[in-house]
């Protein structure tokens, strides 16, 4: 199979295109993968409504009855619950890792064990955040490949 990677300007749409004779299980994953990164988020930024692009989103957080998601260096908030926001980026490789917590598996960098069963992951833009003990075995089974996110 040949790869062919082109940039294109700016007045030309961006295109994915996969040309094939058979599907395989491995052009599968691919085509699977592309899916889960597309997308945008609604949320609010200082009173104005933005559309944040889903592989940007590093995390979401619930505080005080108020979700945000943050990016590599700034965060939005959204109007909608954890659960909701988690349901509509569940084929989009994000995964529960505390109870106020979601974390896109595409940001993180490095995973260690820490105190008391929980993990600590390094996110990519620095920051690190804590893998409850209730989430880390979620985290290895999908880390696995047990879990189709």
């Amino acid at each position: 199979m040949e790869l062919r990677v082109r940039q294109v300007p700016k007045e030309e749409p961006e295109v994915l295109e996969i040309r094939y004779h058979k599907m395989t299980d491995g052009l599968s994953e691919i085509i699977s993968f592309v899916r889960s990164r597309s997308g945008h988020i609604s949320a609010d930024k200082e009173g104005r409504q933005v559309e944040i692009s889903v592989i940007d989103i590093f995390y979401a957080e619930s505080v005080d009855n108020r979700l945000f998601i943050y990016t590599a260096d700034d965060s939005y908030e959204l109007r909608l619950k954890l659960y909701e926001l988690e349901e509509r980026l569940k084929d989009k490789r994000f995964l529960r890792v505390q109870k106020g917590l979601i974390v896109n598996l595409m940001k993180i960098s490095s995973i260690k064990p820490a105190l008391s069963g929980r993990y600590t992951a390094l996110l990519k833009n620095g920051e690190e955040i804590i893998i409850s003990r209730k989430y880390v075995p979620d985290l290895k089974d999908t880390l696995r490949g047990g879990d189709a996110r």
